[in-house]
Order: C-alpha cells, then sequence, then structure tokens
C-alpha cells in the first residue's frame, strides 16, 4: 500500500511540474518581440556624460522621448516628459544585482507582493532579468529603503513611496526604461 501511493505522488509531482514548466513555455512564447529582450543603445551602453555643476540634470545621451532613465553609477531614476525633459528625479537604493546598461520596456507590474527579502512591497514595475533575477523598481509599504544583503541576488530598485508612486504610475507596460551607467 504505502509503494502505490508514493507512485501515485510521484505521478502528480511529475504532472505538475510538466504542467508549470508548460505554462511558462507558454507565458514566455507570447511576450511581444520588442518586449522579450533588451535592445542594447550606443547612448546607454557608454559611460553618460554628467553635468557636474547639476548632479541631479538628466544624463546627456540618455535618449529622447517619455522614457524612464535609471543610472546604475548616481542610484537615481528620471521620469521623463513626451519633450524628453527631466519631469522629476529621485534618489533609489538598487539591490544586489545591477542590469546592464541599454534600452528596455515595462514588461510587467504587480500591485502588492512580498520582496525577497521578506518585506511587503508595492507598485513594483519590472523591466528586465539577469541570470534569473527579475529587476524593476519597488517601494516598501513601510518606507524603508535598506541596503541589499549581498548574499542574496536581488533585483529590487527600492524608492521612496511617494516616488515608487509617482514611477508606478509614469511606468505603464510597454514604457521605454534606459540603464546607463
Amino acid at each position: 500500500m504505502a509503494g502505490s501511493s508514493s507512485t501515485f505522488v510521484a505521478v502528480l509531482t511529475a504532472a505538475a511540474v510538466t504542467t508549470v514548466g508548460f505554462l511558462a513555455y507558454q507565458a514566455s512564447a507570447s511576450v511581444p518581440a520588442g518586449l522579450a529582450a533588451p535592445r542594447a543603445s550606443a547612448a546607454a551602453t557608454t559611460e553618460a556624460p554628467r553635468d557636474a555643476r547639476n548632479p541631479t540634470a538628466l544624463p546627456a545621451g540618455s535618449g529622447t522621448g517619455a522614457r524612464v532613465v535609471y543610472s546604475v553609477a548616481d542610484d537615481r531614476v528620471w521620469l521623463t516628459t513626451s519633450d524628453g525633459g527631466a519631469g522629476r528625479t529621485f534618489q533609489v537604493t538598487p539591490g544586489s544585482v545591477d542590469p546592464l546598461p541599454g534600452t528596455y520596456a515595462v514588461t510587467s507590474r504587480s500591485g502588492a507582493v512580498t520582496g525577497t527579502d521578506g518585506i511587503p512591497i508595492e507598485h513594483v514595475v519590472r523591466f528586465t532579468s539577469v541570470k534569473g533575477v527579475s529587476i524593476g523598481f519597488s517601494a516598501a509599504v513601510d518606507g524603508s529603503t535598506p541596503a541589499p544583503d549581498p548574499t542574496r541576488r536581488t533585483g529590487g530598485i527600492r524608492a521612496s513611496r511617494a516616488d515608487g508612486n509617482a514611477l508606478w504610475k509614469f511606468a505603464t507596460i510597454g514604457r521605454r526604461v534606459v540603464v546607463v551607467r
């Protein structure tokens, strides 16, 4: 009797794993080509020049039009207007895994989830992944922006709640995200 129940559990487990694998494949196959992979741009792959007199100025060469610009080196985000000007800028606290420089698009959003560090987060805006780690912006519900645990691979880029709310309203599915050094 014990042998048949363990066989039954093994068959159910195999069926569940197969189903999840199929659904994951189906989901990845249905992502529009323009959102599936980053498109590196010449402007985003080099060090973007900064204005030494105004360190919060939008990096030169970070593109045009409405977009999110994220500087890995400065831990700063800009939400740009349709004419290309910096509409809002703010500091962020990155995770332990940085996105590569390039041009991406927002691929998914979640209103509220638990972060990989166990902290409840809101306004999650994802735009890429690096070696299996999802990269995106979020805000902790408790308002914290803790330094990342260097022993864990995390891709959450934390903003304050007010900045996270602004990002959530601005960065809808398909919105360009330009990552510069």
